[in-house]
């Protein structure tokens, strides 16, 4: 496991701030009040540590299937629905978001190969991410992608907690199923947008892994 560099400066100043604390613990509370030292330092160790942990990086073998839509983000399915689509396609399409809380990888994970057609950002809310308006009115970073099969919109949505959205394409790019695109701080949702016939392969309350676990299928093969 190694830690993401969107993490560095965040795990610099909790580090920092983590040494402050327990310094002046330790020199002005130990000696008449070392029950409250103690439980300082465990507190705040286990803040430090869990900070760290947000930005890990497991190793894990990735899903590279070309007739696949790959789950974006680790987290849980909590909506699966048909939706009319208004940023990009204006029409029918069925959604499946992905929530992600603040223990889950924050990666972000290209669901299929191709061609970045349309990069948005969009400023907005802070709803909490399973508030169902979470999905148009948050602020959110929207992409889609092309490629022999169709094309598939996705979205990074911010959530009550997450307050920055890190997204490293733009249009033209070439990207690969399961390459990492994006990073969000701190506990979020994505929304990944699909044609109506596609084939669905997870069910509402999974748990998912981003860059592993299927969403869903083309129902046809491209030669």
């Amino acid at each position: 496991m190694t830690i993401h560099h969107e993490g560095y400066r965040t795990i610099g100043i909790a580090s920092l701030l983590f040494g402050l604390i327990n310094i002046l613990s330790f020199a002005f509370l130990s000696s008449h009040f070392s029950w409250l030292s103690i439980a300082i330092f465990i507190i705040t160790l286990f803040l430090l540590l869990f900070i760290i942990s947000f930005f890990r990086v497991p190793e894990r073998t990735l899903t590279i299937q070309e007739n696949a839509i790959v789950c974006p983000a680790d987290g849980k399915i909590v909506v699966i629905e048909d939706i009319i689509e208004t940023e990009y396609f204006k029409d029918k399409r069925t959604q499946i978001s992905i929530f992600m809380s603040p223990t889950n990888v924050h990666i972000n994970r290209n669901p299929m190969s191709g061609e970045v057609v349309y990069n948005q950002y969009h400023k907005g809310k802070y709803l909490v991410a399973w508030h169902p308006k979470s999905s148009t009115e948050n602020e959110r970073w929207s992409v889609v992608v092309s490629n022999a099969y169709g094309k598939i919109l996705y979205k990074q949505i911010a959530g009550a907690l997450a307050r920055r959205i890190c997204n490293y394409t733009k249009p033209g790019d070439k990207v690969q199923q399961s390459a990492e695109y994006g990073f969000i701080k701190f506990g979020s949702r994505v929304d990944v947008i699909i044609p109506t016939f596609m084939n669905v392969k997870v069910e509402l309350n999974q748990q998912v892994k981003g860059g592993v676990t299927v969403l869903a299928t083309w129902p046809y093969n491209i030669q």
